[in-house]
């Protein structure tokens, strides 16, 4: 957008494009700075009226009188360029009068739209939403609880990106306190507001909302932009529920995962209680961003050269530090801990287990289309 084109937008004399980003805060800033129009016409005016005026009162040249007019309307009143006539003084005090009332008129405009602290939210909010906008494969979370704040610890840890949105006023100081390095405040199951977050170029959403219509308007508002933007990789939804049945109705609106946190919690305290000797055996192994090993399911694509394969044909053992402990076949059938010789068929899931450097080793080589060049003779 020209500078041009942007001042036509503030003096409203157009209206603004939007830009090429999903949300143009722009133009509700825009539309709050337009009360600054009457005072810069009012401005211009006077100067055009002044300088016309000490034109044809006194004699003065162009720039003369400008540069009067300016003094006069500014009350500076250093000095006289030229002499002025009696009939340029009359005009002079009129002139004065007017300018005062201007000034004071445009005084109280000015105060008026930075009393409420909306042209400075809307600044800090454009500020954020352009930050946000460089982000990709990032999660919404979804309202501030003290889930988002453990969550958004753990992401930090691991460098995963993330932007939280809830419609709390005081989200801008809570964001502070718990170091959320994006944040947009608004209605989270609003579709405006989850644009925000700049949800194209998003990995997928978490809604953490209490009450089970918050987070299915959440899901279903997220499905529809889904379909509208077409995009190759479905978004990843993950909702928490206290509730059985909330859970199936979130699953079928296209959840891919409803968590209770209530039972997480009650199924470790179970496990603990079982093996307190295996306490902090996970946390120790998986759930460290420094953690010795991971674990992660790898679908196999169509094209991919692994196909109908067996499993000791890929010698991940060897190669990569990695084994596979499990395989979702095309039908959803799993087979825990497989035998060597099963053959990997098309849409099947590896289940991989080993180190964090082995698997994004495995995934590059399942992703591949040809079979590396270092194991064609094996």
């Amino acid at each position: 957008m020209s500078i041009f084109r942007k001042v036509a937008n503030f003096i409203g004399w157009s209206s603004p494009d939007r830009l090429d980003t999903e949300i143009d805060i722009d133009i509700k800033l825009y539309d709050k700075l337009r009360i600054f129009r009457l005072p810069f016409i009012l401005i211009v005016l006077l100067m055009l009226i002044g300088t016309v005026g000490y034109i044809a009162f006194s004699g003065f040249s162009i720039s003369d009188a400008f540069y009067q007019a300016g003094m006069t309307f500014t009350t500076v009143g250093f000095t006289e360029v030229a002499k002025i006539t009696p009939a340029g003084r009359i005009f002079t005090i009129v002139f004065i009068i007017f300018g005062f009332l201007a000034f004071t008129f445009s005084l109280g405009l000015v105060i008026e739209a930075f009393r409420n602290g909306e042209i400075f939210g809307l600044v800090k909010e454009r500020k954020m939403i352009y930050e946000v906008a460089r982000l990709k494969n990032h999660f919404v979370i979804c309202y501030h609880n003290l889930y988002t704040i453990e969550l958004a610890k753990q992401f930090r840890e691991n460098h995963i990106p993330f932007v939280v949105i809830d419609n709390r006023e005081d989200l801008p100081q809570i964001a502070e306190e718990q170091k959320y390095p994006y944040f947009i405040v608004g209605e989270p199951h609003n579709e405006k507001s989850l644009l925000k977050t700049h949800l194209s170029s998003a990995k997928g959403v978490i809604a953490l909302s209490s009450n089970i219509a918050d987070n299915i308007a959440i899901v279903a508002t997220t499905r529809l932009y889904e379909k509208e933007l077409g995009k190759l990789h479905p978004y990843y939804i993950v909702v928490a529920s206290e509730n059985d049945s909330d859970a199936e109705k979130l699953k079928k609106l296209g959840a891919n995962s409803v968590l209770s946190p209530s039972k997480l919690a009650a199924q470790r305290i179970s496990a603990i209680s079982a093996r307190p000797d295996m306490e902090n055996i996970l946390d120790k192994l998986l759930y460290k961003k420094d953690a010795l090993i991971d674990i992660e399911e790898i679908r196999v694509p169509d094209m991919s050269w692994v196909r109908f394969k067996r499993i000791k044909e890929l010698r991940l053992d060897e190669s990569k530090n990695c084994k596979i402990i499990g395989i979702h076949d095309e039908n959803s059938k799993f087979t825990p801990m497989p035998d060597d010789d099963i053959i990997i068929g098309t849409g099947s899931k590896l289940l991989l287990v080993g180190t964090a450097d082995g698997i994004r080793a495995t995934r590059a080589l399942i992703l591949r289309k040809n079979k590396p060049e270092e194991m064609r003779y094996v």
